[in-house]
């Protein structure tokens, strides 16, 4: 039962890297089962090879995983825990194909297990080291805040505190019936309804509502209310009751003893795709397109006065901030420049836009029309701070000016591009351009990611829309 009404896991971040794992490892599997079976003159018997040894090894190791719980997002274990459990399902899927070897009595037999496991064992045993590295860079730590000071919210918060799992509980507010004391892992922030004022001010990744009783109703609904409109996960307490030993029969659904939601579509499998596809996208772009960046940056040196990169404090998920890299396409002291140019300002809302504005250099004019001024920023979506679409990142700045619901923006990673950008750009209205993302968000697919990159390129070839 737990399990059907829980919004989502403990930890997104977790779920995908566990996603990732089992992705890599399926591809590692099947590869270094056609190296193993690609030998000199092979014929179809080794075609059948080839394929009993895919389907032999990708049963024993999700049978095995399943058993285990190696991709099971609520074990528990660190990266030690996984490269031993990693290591004893390749040592079982090694061992189980050495005694299927003595039922196949040929030279060729025993040279693909030999072959396999040279292949295999390395490459997955890598990947989880790859991943753990990548898990460690791109979750920082994320400032939780829990509504509640009474004896649920300093047992969560004390949780939260203990656990190490990269959160850390940034502060509380109170409801309205609750006494203050001092025992607490972090400080009152304020009131209940202050969440709004709290959520625009602060970067926060999910927040717990420790409410337990008919009194907090009200205040907990109102809460869920604007948490729904900012698109910030938030958690309800799975039980009004705290146990010492009895457990839910379910318990991977209700670990920490609430039921976790997002109001964003959580597609794990397709995250990890998504995530796949960025560190394979950038780092291969970023090879590629190394002697054009080199003589861009040449070009931006010798031609004006500053350094080659720009770099710019941008709000990232939730609002946590980034510094985006560009190519410096404007006058060294444009951030100066660009409050006497306000009232020249041709968007609306939040957002500063002139097409003839007077602070871009004449290199940097043509490096922006055609977005060769945003190649550095492959750099933040290799590191995880970005991805190849979704949501441009907005300068915190304009963020404090976002009505409620336009924050909800900030629920998913941005991007180098989205629908705004083979929408017309900056001939589209803010407010229009809002809508935009959130239908992104909404209805985000792989397949409308790739049908959105696919209908970038001729933009930025021809630089429609940009400035």
């Amino acid at each position: 039962m737990f399990e059907k009404i829980s919004g989502r896991i403990r930890s997104p971040s977790r779920e995908v890297s566990q996603a990732i794992n089992l992705l890599g490892d399926c591809v590692i599997l099947v590869g270094s089962s056609a190296l193993a079976t690609s030998l000199p003159g092979s014929s179809g018997w080794h075609w059948m090879v080839f394929l009993g040894m895919s389907a032999g090894a990708m049963l024993v190791w999700s049978l095995g995983g399943r058993v285990l719980r190696h991709y099971d997002v609520w074990n528990g274990r660190g990266i030690q825990g996984d490269l031993v459990l990693t290591a004893l399902l390749l040592g079982v899927m090694v061992a189980l194909m050495a005694v299927l070897r003595l039922f196949v009595p040929s030279y060729a037999a025993g040279s693909s297990i030999q072959r396999f496991s040279v292949a295999a064992v390395p490459a997955i045993l890598w990947l989880r080291l790859t991943m753990s590295w990548l898990s460690r860079r791109e979750v920082p730590i994320q400032p939780v805040l829990v509504i509640g000071i009474g004896p649920l919210g300093r047992h969560t918060g004390l949780e939260i505190r203990d656990r190490g799992d990269h959160r850390q509980v940034m502060g509380y507010l109170q409801f309205v019936d609750e006494p203050t004391h001092n025992r607490l892992p972090a400080p009152v922030l304020g009131k209940a309804a202050d969440l709004e004022k709290m959520l625009m001010q602060h970067a926060v990744s999910e927040v717990f509502i420790a409410g337990n009783g008919d009194s907090q109703r009200a205040e907990m609904q109102a809460a869920i209310g604007v948490l729904e409109r900012f698109g910030v996960p938030f958690a309800l307490p799975a039980c009004g009751f705290r146990f010492g030993r009895a457990r839910p029969e379910h318990e991977k659904a209700v670990a920490d003893g609430y039921i976790h939601y997002l109001s964003v579509r959580h597609k794990p499998v397709q995250l990890a795709f998504k995530r796949l596809f960025d560190i394979v996208a950038s780092s291969t772009a970023l090879l590629l397109l190394s002697p054009l960046m080199v003589v861009v940056a040449v070009i931006v040196k010798l031609t004006s006065r500053g350094p080659i990169l720009f770099k710019q404090a941008r709000a990232g998920r939730h609002g946590r901030p980034f510094n985006m890299l560009k190519f410096r396409s404007m006058l060294a002291n444009a951030e100066e420049l660009k409050a006497k140019l306000m009232a020249q300002n041709e968007q609306a809302g939040p957002v500063f836009k002139m097409k003839r504005d007077p602070r871009i250099t004449p290199i940097g004019r043509f490096i922006r029309r055609f977005s060769i001024d945003e190649l550095p920023q492959l750099l933040n979506v290799l590191r995880g701070e970005m991805s190849v679409v979704g949501p441009r990142p907005p300068i915190p700045s304009e963020v404090a000016k976002y009505a409620g619901w336009q924050r909800r923006r900030l629920s998913v990673r941005p991007g180098l591009t989205c629908v705004w950008q083979v929408s017309g750009r900056n001939e589209i209205s803010f407010e229009e351009w809002m809508y935009l993302d959130m239908q992104y968000i909404d209805h985000w697919t792989l397949a409308h990611d790739f049908e959105l990159i696919l209908k970038t390129v001729p933009v930025v070839l021809m630089g429609r829309g940009a400035s």
